[in-house]
């Protein structure tokens, strides 16, 4: 008597796509498996990959509602294989990842955990890769939806939004100086979503065909981008090109020398915001000045404001940051106010 070998259950393979990278660039081993398959279901009909595949001589069973796990089960009968493309997510408001719903997933663990069905073998295929900060592609594309159909976000303008800029930067400041990493990303985010909205806005006058508009020409993100791409090659010269730098005072060096060509300033004060905090536009100003070589004596006057001035220039002739100095001294302030108010005491 010989042991029969068990019938093959089949295979059941999630092939993963990035909508981040052009959908007819698939891994070798997912165009293999795409041509081997028996069936190749897409419920998507609209995924951006199907002409690709139809266009390689790939059936695909594109459109129709997605099978339960049950039914994928019975498909994969008689050793069969069966690829599934699940939807990339991100227009439907998921992670944009690739894996798509997670019902059909869902329901592939609870039949195998019940030990009553015989099933598949379960492989998740790669199809393509996304590069490090592909995800701001997709804040790119969220954004452009909200800027069409949030009543909100399609009517805001450069100016209208200058309030939120100043205030993310404060906060971005606040979570840098608590160290609380989870505060930081999320504060990070927050003064990146005000660079892509400010970028969509000048945007809709390239797509309206406009010559100029609020703020000047026209410009997309991806112009944004190269315009800081460009400036940070161009002023590492020791990254990028042939000299060199040991220090950091060396690079800094290189980037003031750089700059000064750039920008043909008359004089050394051009260029520093004048809208910026007190202690922090003296700081700067301070700053220009000692690395210029030049001799200015302070202003004298009577008034805390010309006691301040003198107070940020020495700060930072002593590499001190003034506001930073000024809001430390601040919370601790604040904690003392707390042990008081905690504790009955009265303050004034």
């Amino acid at each position: 008597m010989t042991d029969e070998a068990p019938a093959t259950s089949g295979r059941i393979v999630l092939l993963t796509v990035s909508h981040r990278v052009a959908p007819g660039l698939l891994s070798w081993p997912a165009w293999q498996t795409l041509h081997a398959a028996d069936r190749v279901l897409c419920a998507d009909g609209g995924h951006p990959l199907l002409p690709y595949l139809r266009e390689a001589g790939i059936t695909v069973e594109a459109g129709t509602p997605a099978p339960t796990a049950q039914e994928l089960v019975d498909a994969c009968a008689g050793g069969r294989t069966v690829v599934v493309i699940p939807s990339t997510g991100v227009d439907g408001g998921g992670a944009g990842d690739g894996t798509g719903d997670g019902a059909l997933t869902d329901g592939l663990a609870r039949l195998a955990g019940s030990g009553r069905v015989q099933m598949p073998d379960l492989e998740l295929l790669p199809g393509s890769y996304d590069l490090p900060g592909a995800r701001l592609l997709d804040l790119v594309h969220v954004m452009d939806r909200i800027r069409r159909e949030c009543p909100w976000s399609s009517v805001q303008t450069h100016k209208g939004l200058a309030k939120y800029g100043i205030e993310e930067a404060y906060e971005l400041v606040e979570a840098i100086e608590d160290g609380d990493g989870d505060e930081l990303r999320e504060e990070l985010g927050d003064v990146l979503l005000q660079v892509v909205f400010h970028a969509r806005i000048a945007q809709d006058g390239l797509e309206e065909g406009e010559e100029g508009g609020e703020g000047g020409e026209p410009f997309s993100i991806d112009d944004v981008a190269a315009t800081i791409v460009e400036k940070l090659i161009h002023r590492h010269p020791h990254v990028f090109g042939d000299e060199t730098a040991e220090t950091p005072e060396d690079v800094k060096a290189h980037w003031l020398r750089t700059k000064a060509v750039e920008k043909q300033r008359d004089s050394v004060t051009d260029g520093i915001p004048l809208g910026q905090p007190g202690l922090a536009l003296a700081s700067k100003l301070a700053g220009r000045v000692r690395t210029a070589g030049l001799d200015v004596p302070l202003p004298s006057g009577d008034g805390v404001g010309y006691d301040l001035l003198a107070m940020a220039v020495q700060a930072e002739k002593a590499g001190v940051d003034p506001e930073t100095a000024l809001r430390a001294a601040a919370r601790t302030y604040r904690d003392a106010i707390r042990t008081a108010e905690a504790g009955g005491v009265a303050t004034e």
